[in-house]
């Protein structure tokens, strides 16, 4: 209890330090979520992570994938195919009572057409002239778990962010997130602090003379170097699993995000702190097949008619686990049911050396 008292002390600090000059949606891309499984269940995972994807998650899942080693590998793509997010990572287990893993997160752009040099010093259009970039963001985690007591965890993420836009611009970052969790009588209690430390994306910006020419004379600002912060959150979960007879299991997990920066378009809002709550079940059958739903990104929608209605993102989703093997498939936004973008993700996982 001690921990916990100091952890969330430590996160409403610096979160209330930084809340001042920090902007809003940093890095936002290390927030969409991986994994075909929790994706399913709407994000609902923070507590009952137990594969390679722990290592995004929450760290301590690490120590509950019952094998050697795992490796798992998620592709999905967004806005009709323009944006390609991928995920890879490995787990490993070091003894009975700790495990580490890595784990490589990228959300790209790319073949984004630069028309900065489209008309030359004549005036005259010149398509020849047009080259084309990526706009990429990526980010290596490195998580490590450790057992300090039979129903207690712990566990961390050293985080390497690198940002580039074509020859233009480019950062680099690091961030540090912590986690535990507690489980008893298949009832887990998660916590885990991202950016527990307000994570840092140093700017480069490289124009030539004919780019600041275009910018100036578009009227748009002309960007400068600059240190961009990431501010904490807090996430919170709580998960419950019944097994029903020897075929049959059910998953419960509510889960809560809590952001330090300033009002967000949740269901719970305030300054500095909004609250997202999101929930997802999953349904186990002989330990191969999984149907998962869940449902979260609640969201208040004023229309012309200054009318405010609410929508939520649905979720569902299906796996498949056989000798080591395992396939997750999700499908979110069901029926575009809310404003959130539509999208299919599948995701792989290898079991290696599984423990007996």
């Amino acid at each position: 209890m001690k921990i916990i008292i100091v952890i969330i002390g430590l996160f409403f600090a610096l979160s209330i330090n930084a809340q001042l000059n920090t902007p809003k949606y940093s890095n936002e891309f290390l927030n969409i979520g991986v994994g075909a499984r929790a994706l399913g269940m709407g994000n609902s995972v923070l507590a009952s992570s137990n594969d390679v994807t722990a290592g995004y998650w929450n760290p301590t899942g690490l120590l509950a994938t019952n094998t050697d080693l795992q490796i798992g590998l998620m592709h999905s793509e967004y806005f009709a195919g323009i944006a390609k997010y991928d995920f890879g990572a490995l787990a490993k287990t070091i003894d009975s009572t700790s495990a580490f893993g890595v784990s490589f997160i990228r959300f790209g752009v790319d073949n984004i057409p630069n028309t900065t040099e489209l008309i030359d010093a004549q005036g005259n259009l010149n398509y020849d002239r047009i080259t084309y970039f990526s706009a990429t963001d990526m980010a290596f985690l490195f998580s490590y778990a450790k057992k300090i007591k039979p129903n207690l965890s712990l566990g961390g993420n050293v985080k390497i962010i690198h940002r580039k836009v074509g020859d233009f611009a480019k950062s680099w970052g690091f961030g540090i997130d912590g986690a535990l969790s507690y489980s008893k009588n298949d009832l887990t209690v998660a916590v885990v602090a991202r950016d527990i430390t307000s994570t840092f994306n140093a700017w480069n910006y490289t124009l030539n003379d004919k780019m600041i020419e275009v910018f100036t004379q578009t009227e748009n600002e002309i960007p400068e170097n600059g240190l961009e912060l990431t501010l904490p959150r807090i996430m919170l979960g709580l998960s419950k699993q019944w097994n029903i007879n020897t075929n049959f299991t059910f998953l419960s997990e509510l889960d809560a995000d809590v952001t330090t920066d300033g009002k967000r378009n949740v269901l719970i809002v305030g300054d500095p702190f909004s609250i997202d709550p999101h929930l997802g079940v999953e349904l186990g059958f002989k330990k191969m097949v999984y149907v998962r739903a869940g449902v979260g990104n609640t969201q208040k929608i004023t229309d012309l008619n200054n009318k405010i209605t609410y929508s939520i993102q649905p979720n569902i989703g299906i796996g498949i686990q056989f000798k080591g093997i395992a396939i997750d498939y999700a499908l979110t936004d069901i029926g575009d049911a809310s404003v959130a973008l539509y999208s299919n993700v599948f995701s792989l996982r290898f079991n290696l050396n599984p423990t007996k």
